[in-house]
Protein backbone atom coordinates (compact mmCIF):
# COMPACT_ATOMS: atom_id res chain seq x y z
CA UNK A 1 0.00 0.00 0.00
CA UNK A 2 1.33 3.41 -0.96
CA UNK A 3 2.11 5.63 2.01
CA UNK A 4 0.55 9.11 1.98
CA UNK A 5 2.90 11.86 3.13
CA UNK A 6 2.33 13.54 6.47
CA UNK A 7 2.85 17.26 6.93
CA UNK A 8 2.99 18.84 10.39
CA UNK A 9 3.76 22.48 9.52
CA UNK A 10 3.35 24.96 6.67
CA UNK A 11 4.75 28.45 6.07
CA UNK A 12 3.45 30.62 3.21
CA UNK A 13 5.65 33.40 1.78
CA UNK A 14 4.60 36.00 -0.76
CA UNK A 15 2.34 38.92 -1.66
CA UNK A 16 -1.41 39.55 -2.01
CA UNK A 17 -1.94 36.29 -3.89
CA UNK A 18 -0.81 34.33 -0.83
CA UNK A 19 -2.38 36.76 1.64
CA UNK A 20 -5.71 35.73 0.12
CA UNK A 21 -7.09 38.76 -1.71
CA UNK A 22 -9.91 38.83 -2.91
CA UNK A 23 -11.36 35.84 -1.04
CA UNK A 24 -13.30 38.04 1.35
CA UNK A 25 -14.88 36.69 4.53
CA UNK A 26 -17.95 38.20 6.28
CA UNK A 27 -15.77 39.87 8.93
CA UNK A 28 -13.83 41.78 6.26
CA UNK A 29 -10.68 39.66 6.43
CA UNK A 30 -9.25 37.61 3.59
CA UNK A 31 -9.05 33.83 3.54
CA UNK A 32 -7.33 32.59 0.37
CA UNK A 33 -5.74 29.40 -0.89
CA UNK A 34 -3.04 29.21 1.80
CA UNK A 35 -5.61 29.29 4.63
CA UNK A 36 -7.72 26.70 2.82
CA UNK A 37 -4.70 24.44 2.35
CA UNK A 38 -3.64 24.87 5.98
CA UNK A 39 -7.11 23.94 7.20
CA UNK A 40 -7.11 20.77 5.12
CA UNK A 41 -3.64 19.80 6.31
CA UNK A 42 -4.63 20.51 9.92
CA UNK A 43 -7.60 18.16 9.59
CA UNK A 44 -5.16 15.33 8.83
CA UNK A 45 -2.49 16.07 11.44
CA UNK A 46 -3.08 16.83 15.16
CA UNK A 47 -0.93 19.72 16.33
CA UNK A 48 -0.46 21.06 12.80
CA UNK A 49 1.18 24.53 12.73
CA UNK A 50 0.79 27.29 10.16
CA UNK A 51 2.32 30.71 9.48
CA UNK A 52 1.51 33.10 6.64
CA UNK A 53 4.10 35.83 6.18
CA UNK A 54 2.56 37.25 3.00
CA UNK A 55 1.83 40.96 2.66
CA UNK A 56 0.03 42.54 -0.27
CA UNK A 57 2.03 44.66 -2.69
CA UNK A 58 5.43 43.20 -1.82
CA UNK A 59 8.10 42.96 -4.51
CA UNK A 60 10.40 39.96 -4.76
CA UNK A 61 13.29 41.89 -3.18
CA UNK A 62 11.18 42.62 -0.11
CA UNK A 63 9.97 39.02 0.05
CA UNK A 64 13.54 37.73 -0.18
CA UNK A 65 14.88 40.13 2.45
CA UNK A 66 11.97 40.36 4.90
CA UNK A 67 10.08 37.07 4.69
CA UNK A 68 12.46 34.36 3.46
CA UNK A 69 14.89 34.51 6.43
CA UNK A 70 11.98 34.35 8.91
CA UNK A 71 10.43 31.42 7.08
CA UNK A 72 13.75 29.58 6.84
CA UNK A 73 14.26 29.89 10.59
CA UNK A 74 10.91 28.18 11.23
CA UNK A 75 12.07 24.87 9.72
CA UNK A 76 8.63 23.88 8.45
CA UNK A 77 7.73 20.73 6.56
CA UNK A 78 6.24 22.76 3.69
CA UNK A 79 7.13 26.26 2.49
CA UNK A 80 5.41 27.94 -0.45
CA UNK A 81 7.11 30.85 -2.18
CA UNK A 82 5.17 32.91 -4.70
CA UNK A 83 6.64 36.25 -5.72
CA UNK A 84 7.96 38.35 -8.56
CA UNK A 85 4.68 38.95 -10.36
CA UNK A 86 4.28 42.41 -8.83
CA UNK A 87 7.69 43.28 -10.26
CA UNK A 88 6.71 42.19 -13.77
CA UNK A 89 3.60 44.41 -13.65
CA UNK A 90 5.60 47.57 -12.96
CA UNK A 91 6.10 50.00 -15.87
CA UNK A 92 9.84 49.35 -15.63
CA UNK A 93 11.51 46.28 -14.17
CA UNK A 94 15.06 45.00 -13.95
CA UNK A 95 14.58 41.28 -14.58
CA UNK A 96 18.20 40.68 -13.60
CA UNK A 97 17.43 41.96 -10.10
CA UNK A 98 14.25 39.90 -9.99
CA UNK A 99 16.31 36.82 -10.85
CA UNK A 100 18.92 37.58 -8.19
CA UNK A 101 16.33 38.10 -5.44
CA UNK A 102 14.35 35.00 -6.35
CA UNK A 103 17.51 32.91 -6.47
CA UNK A 104 18.59 34.12 -3.03
CA UNK A 105 15.16 33.32 -1.55
CA UNK A 106 15.09 29.82 -3.03
CA UNK A 107 18.68 29.12 -1.98
CA UNK A 108 17.78 30.09 1.59
CA UNK A 109 14.45 28.29 1.79
CA UNK A 110 15.15 25.01 -0.04
CA UNK A 111 17.52 23.51 2.57
CA UNK A 112 15.42 24.83 5.47
CA UNK A 113 12.29 22.77 4.79
CA UNK A 114 11.31 19.30 3.66
CA UNK A 115 9.26 20.50 0.69
CA UNK A 116 9.59 23.83 -1.10
CA UNK A 117 6.71 24.65 -3.45
CA UNK A 118 7.03 27.30 -6.16
CA UNK A 119 4.32 28.45 -8.56
CA UNK A 120 3.83 29.68 -12.08
CA UNK A 121 1.15 32.21 -11.20
CA UNK A 122 -2.17 32.40 -13.06
CA UNK A 123 -2.90 35.28 -15.39
CA UNK A 124 -6.26 36.72 -16.39
CA UNK A 125 -6.88 36.58 -20.12
CA UNK A 126 -7.13 39.97 -21.81
CA UNK A 127 -5.14 42.80 -23.44
CA UNK A 128 -3.39 43.86 -20.22
CA UNK A 129 -2.11 40.33 -19.76
CA UNK A 130 -0.69 40.32 -23.28
CA UNK A 131 1.40 43.40 -22.55
CA UNK A 132 3.14 41.78 -19.58
CA UNK A 133 3.18 38.17 -20.81
CA UNK A 134 6.85 38.14 -21.99
CA UNK A 135 8.06 39.29 -18.56
CA UNK A 136 5.86 36.79 -16.78
CA UNK A 137 7.06 33.93 -18.93
CA UNK A 138 10.67 34.96 -18.30
CA UNK A 139 9.91 34.78 -14.57
CA UNK A 140 8.28 31.36 -14.94
CA UNK A 141 11.26 30.00 -16.88
CA UNK A 142 13.48 31.05 -14.00
CA UNK A 143 11.13 29.37 -11.51
CA UNK A 144 11.36 26.12 -13.45
CA UNK A 145 15.15 26.35 -13.50
CA UNK A 146 15.41 27.02 -9.78
CA UNK A 147 12.99 24.21 -8.96
CA UNK A 148 15.05 21.73 -10.99
CA UNK A 149 18.27 22.94 -9.35
CA UNK A 150 16.99 22.80 -5.77
CA UNK A 151 14.50 19.94 -5.88
CA UNK A 152 11.45 22.15 -5.39
CA UNK A 153 7.97 21.36 -6.69
CA UNK A 154 6.29 23.65 -9.21
CA UNK A 155 2.54 24.15 -9.40
CA UNK A 156 1.73 25.33 -12.92
CA UNK A 157 -1.29 27.58 -12.48
CA UNK A 158 -0.34 29.58 -15.56
CA UNK A 159 -0.78 26.51 -17.74
CA UNK A 160 -4.37 25.93 -16.61
CA UNK A 161 -6.78 27.67 -19.04
CA UNK A 162 -9.58 27.62 -16.44
CA UNK A 163 -7.64 30.01 -14.21
CA UNK A 164 -7.34 32.50 -17.06
CA UNK A 165 -11.13 32.72 -17.36
CA UNK A 166 -12.23 36.27 -16.40
CA UNK A 167 -14.96 34.73 -14.23
CA UNK A 168 -12.22 33.41 -11.92
CA UNK A 169 -11.07 36.95 -11.19
CA UNK A 170 -12.41 39.62 -8.85
CA UNK A 171 -13.61 43.00 -10.11
CA UNK A 172 -10.12 44.43 -9.52
CA UNK A 173 -8.84 42.06 -12.27
CA UNK A 174 -5.74 41.36 -10.18
CA UNK A 175 -6.90 38.79 -7.66
CA UNK A 176 -8.71 35.47 -7.82
CA UNK A 177 -12.24 34.92 -6.58
CA UNK A 178 -13.04 32.45 -3.81
CA UNK A 179 -13.46 29.73 -6.45
CA UNK A 180 -10.03 30.55 -7.87
CA UNK A 181 -8.42 30.31 -4.45
CA UNK A 182 -10.17 27.01 -3.80
CA UNK A 183 -8.67 25.61 -6.99
CA UNK A 184 -5.18 26.82 -6.10
CA UNK A 185 -5.44 25.10 -2.71
CA UNK A 186 -6.40 21.88 -4.47
CA UNK A 187 -3.50 22.26 -6.93
CA UNK A 188 -0.95 22.59 -4.11
CA UNK A 189 -2.64 19.76 -2.20
CA UNK A 190 -2.14 17.47 -5.18
CA UNK A 191 1.44 18.68 -5.71
CA UNK A 192 2.17 17.50 -2.17
CA UNK A 193 1.09 14.01 -3.16
CA UNK A 194 -2.21 14.06 -1.31
CA UNK A 195 -5.35 12.33 -2.64
CA UNK A 196 -7.15 14.20 -5.41
CA UNK A 197 -10.49 15.61 -4.28
CA UNK A 198 -11.43 17.84 -7.22
CA UNK A 199 -10.31 18.61 -10.75
CA UNK A 200 -8.86 22.07 -10.23
CA UNK A 201 -8.19 22.39 -13.97
CA UNK A 202 -11.84 21.85 -14.99
CA UNK A 203 -13.05 24.67 -17.20
CA UNK A 204 -16.14 26.66 -16.28
CA UNK A 205 -19.40 26.02 -18.15
CA UNK A 206 -19.80 28.14 -21.26
CA UNK A 207 -21.80 31.32 -20.83
CA UNK A 208 -23.03 34.16 -22.99
CA UNK A 209 -20.54 37.04 -22.65
CA UNK A 210 -21.94 40.38 -21.46
CA UNK A 211 -22.93 42.92 -24.09
CA UNK A 212 -20.94 45.95 -25.14
CA UNK A 213 -22.72 48.38 -22.79
CA UNK A 214 -22.19 46.11 -19.77
CA UNK A 215 -18.51 45.64 -20.61
CA UNK A 216 -17.95 49.37 -20.94
CA UNK A 217 -19.66 50.02 -17.61
CA UNK A 218 -17.46 47.36 -16.01
CA UNK A 219 -14.35 48.92 -17.57
CA UNK A 220 -15.25 52.37 -16.23
CA UNK A 221 -15.96 51.02 -12.75
CA UNK A 222 -12.68 49.09 -12.77
CA UNK A 223 -10.71 52.16 -13.85
CA UNK A 224 -12.29 54.40 -11.20
CA UNK A 225 -12.12 51.99 -8.26
CA UNK A 226 -8.94 50.04 -8.95
CA UNK A 227 -6.80 51.15 -11.90
CA UNK A 228 -6.45 54.86 -11.05
CA UNK A 229 -5.55 54.20 -7.37
CA UNK A 230 -3.06 51.53 -8.50
CA UNK A 231 -1.39 53.93 -10.95
CA UNK A 232 -1.32 56.60 -8.25
CA UNK A 233 0.57 54.30 -5.88
CA UNK A 234 3.07 53.44 -8.63
CA UNK A 235 3.71 57.12 -9.41
CA UNK A 236 4.27 58.03 -5.77
CA UNK A 237 6.28 54.94 -4.83
CA UNK A 238 3.66 53.71 -2.37
CA UNK A 239 2.36 50.16 -1.90
CA UNK A 240 -0.91 48.77 -0.64
CA UNK A 241 1.14 46.80 1.89
CA UNK A 242 3.06 49.72 3.39
CA UNK A 243 3.00 49.38 7.18
CA UNK A 244 0.91 46.23 7.08
CA UNK A 245 2.08 43.29 9.24
CA UNK A 246 2.28 39.70 8.07
CA UNK A 247 -1.04 37.89 7.99
CA UNK A 248 0.01 35.18 10.46
CA UNK A 249 3.58 35.95 11.58
CA UNK A 250 4.21 33.02 13.92
CA UNK A 251 4.25 29.28 13.30
CA UNK A 252 1.45 28.30 15.67
CA UNK A 253 -1.13 25.51 15.97
CA UNK A 254 -3.92 25.96 13.46
CA UNK A 255 -7.39 24.52 13.68
CA UNK A 256 -9.20 26.61 11.08
CA UNK A 257 -11.76 24.96 8.86
CA UNK A 258 -12.25 25.77 5.17
CA UNK A 259 -15.53 27.39 4.22
CA UNK A 260 -17.08 25.92 1.07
Amino acid sequence: MEMIASYTSFVAVGDSFTEGMSDLLPDGSYRGWADLLAARLAAREPGFRYANLAVRGKLIGQIAEEQAPVAAAMGADVVTLVGGLNDTLRPKVDMGRVRAHLESAVELLAPSCKHLVLMRSPGRNGPVMERFRPRMEELFTLIDELAARHGARVVDLYGAPALGDPRMWDVDRLHLTAEGHRRVAEAVWQALGLPTEQDWRAELPSAVPPGWAVRRAQDLSFARQHLIPWVGRRLTGRSSGDGRPAKRPQLLPYAGSPVS
